[in-house]
């Protein structure tokens, strides 16, 4: 019997302060009416890029128990949602989770947490990528950015590349496994003047098509958008959305939420302000902006 309200299995770290990993997923899919099962990986007392002195614990050693509880108790879950690791192991707990826990025809989401920038974060280490290669074999959707479109395939990290190359390394990501691939902050170029665009770009296997949205670019970086895009693209994928609606669901939501924090005045540190916007999560989109992404586009 499915769940009367949707379950999903977060497995993500416990961030005090950056608005990110856990207490940005678990209100953001409760706020889309599914219920959120925490799975921690770690505890830190904030996000880790740009900041200095946080603290770590790793729950290693704890994930296996609590998997076996769950295992006892006979929890279903119609989506399993992973995204920072703290080491290896965690992503065989990960792989037990949707093997074992998963119901039939539920999703699983990995967002292969790595790096930014063209490098990698502070706590993670080329075995890390290598088992993380291993890891998005498990999953029907993975949502890397551009950075860790190139660790996942031991390409060069490029800020900008030709859309038919970037086209082929989706792809190749999709063969190791997962039936959507999408590629976030992508700086692909659009409109006239060829303004700057942080675009999102997906890669539907069953139906081989490309999906494109291209987002006005802002001078700002925030923590924790990958965590907030994923979480209402897992949402709205978990509720029966098409793909198209879900990538446009979830960029609309992250690039109001910037708007919403863009000169306000605290720190970037914090993330974006998401208490701001949950209560309309839900809203009905009322247009579409994202577009099929035809063979021979080349920008």
């Amino acid at each position: 019997m499915r769940n009367p309200i949707p379950r999903v299995a977060a497995i993500h770290d416990l961030a005090a302060v950056g608005r990110c990993s856990l207490t940005a997923v678990m209100p953001l899919l409760s706020c889309m009416g599914i219920q959120v099962t925490p799975l921690p990986t770690a505890v830190l007392s904030s996000q880790t890029v740009g900041v200095e002195g946080f603290t770590l614990l790793d729950l290693t050693e704890e994930m296996p128990r609590i998997l076996q509880h769950w295992e006892s108790m006979g929890l279903r879950f119609d989506g399993v949602y992973s995204g920072f690791m703290a080491g290896i192991e965690q992503m065989e707990s990960v792989a037990r989770c949707i093997a074992g826990s998963m119901v039939q025809g539920g999703l699983a989401v990995v967002d292969p947490v790595l790096g930014e920038d063209g490098v990698l974060i502070p706590t993670m280490t080329p075995p890390m990528v290598e088992k993380m290669r291993w890891l998005i074999g498990c999953a029907d959707v993975i949502t890397p950015n551009l950075t860790e479109v190139c660790l996942l395939l031991g390409e060069s990290y490029q800020p900008e590349l030709p859309l038919p190359t970037l086209k082929l390394w989706l792809r190749r990501l999709a063969a190791m496994g997962p039936r959507i691939v999408v590629a976030t902050s992508v700086p692909l170029r659009r409109g006239l003047g060829h303004s700057p665009a942080a675009s999102v770009l997906a890669f539907d296997r069953e139906n081989d098509l490309f999906w494109r949205l291209d987002c006005e670019y802002l001078p700002v970086a925030y923590p924790g958008t990958g965590d907030v895009f994923t979480s209402v693209l897992t949402g709205a994928l978990i509720l029966g959305e098409s793909l198209p609606m879900a990538l446009d669901r979830a960029t609309h939501f992250v690039t109001l939420g910037i708007r919403a924090t863009f000169g306000q005045s605290m720190p970037t540190s914090e993330g974006i302000m998401l208490e701001r916007l949950l209560g309309g999560i839900t809203a009905p989109l009322s247009a579409c902006s994202c577009r099929i992404s035809p063979d021979g586009e080349t920008e």
